[in-house]
């Protein structure tokens, strides 16, 4: 594509103006949120939740060693039944030495394990982004960022929209009002770089635009941001300080994961390789392979 010039995809949100907060008009969306899903989730060939305090890090964790993770409701009672009827360990806490949201301790999960995997943020966005009617939902983060980011450019095909929702945390504990929350954003603005980078930067909204600025302004200092923000913060001062640089690894795994029927699995795509002067390399777009579930 030649720089400057721009396709715009034929979609719902072209044919239906009147909300402006569906940002028709641009392949590459960017929103926070329960709302944000709702908005742009039905325009979607792709969603992709990012929970990087710890929820959407922790799967890709947990995929990339070979597992597969169940997302699943938070602080909801049938969860054990739910595990044992799909032959799944319920992830505890990690104080227990238990299987948890731990993206430093799903590190050595066994391949071939399956785990439900509750989260009151990007678990539930999860599963509300397919029944919003998006066909293909991906959970990024910044250790994934560019694999997510070429996975969700194959598979949105030529015209599809790729809607990046950042999950944010919530006040009061778990049942107040979305607060945005900065390392969502980064990791957000991270898979929007790779997306403009496969696209052209023309195609993302201006929320997209921001969010890709947001990150490339942070992306020196991106371990240091992470840490030094509120939600950082907060994790530090339970001492879990290996998740922090877990989640802050920027591009570390080559494989993005994808949630095929009720549970996310690995995927790959050649297009993830990066050149050695840091550019993503994009020959190799359109070959993907996704792992079945059993």
């Amino acid at each position: 594509m030649n720089a400057g010039t721009s396709t715009r995809p034929s979609t719902p949100a072209d044919a239906h103006p009147a909300n402006p907060f569906e940002q028709a008009g641009y392949r590459a969306r960017f929103d926070w949120g329960p709302n944000g899903l709702r908005t742009l989730a039905p325009l979607a060939a792709v969603v992709v939740i990012v929970d990087v305090l710890r929820f959407t890090s922790a799967v890709s964790v947990a995929t990339a060693c070979g597992g597969v993770v169940l997302p699943y409701r938070w602080a909801d009672d049938r969860g054990p039944a739910y595990a044992a009827e799909r032959s799944a360990i319920l992830a505890g806490r990690r104080e227990r030495g238990e299987w948890s949201l731990s993206p430093a301790g799903l590190a050595t999960l066994p391949a071939g394990s399956r785990l439900v995997l509750p989260s009151p943020n990007g678990s539930a966005l999860s599963f509300a982004a397919r029944d919003h009617g998006a066909r293909h939902v991906l959970a990024g983060c910044l250790r994934n960022a560019t694999a997510t980011a070429a996975h969700a450019v194959q598979v949105a095909g030529v015209t599809g929209v790729i809607a990046v929702i950042a999950a944010g945390e919530r006040w009061r504990n778990h049942t107040g009002p979305v607060r945005p929350a900065i390392e969502d954003l980064l990791g957000a603005g991270a898979i929007l770089d790779g997306v403009a980078r496969l696209l052209d930067p023309t195609e993302l909204s201006p929320e997209a635009a921001t969010a890709r600025a947001a990150f490339g302004e942070a992306r020196p200092v991106i371990a240091e941001r992470v840490a030094r923000c509120g939600s950082g913060v907060e994790l530090a001062e339970r001492g879990w300080y290996d998740d922090l640089a877990a989640c802050s690894d920027l591009d570390i795994c080559d494989v993005a994961a994808e949630l095929i029927d009720e549970a996310f699995v690995a995927t790959s795509t050649q297009s993830t390789r990066r050149r050695p002067d840091g550019v993503i390399d994009g020959s190799a777009l359109g070959s993907s392979t996704t792992n079945s579930v059993r």
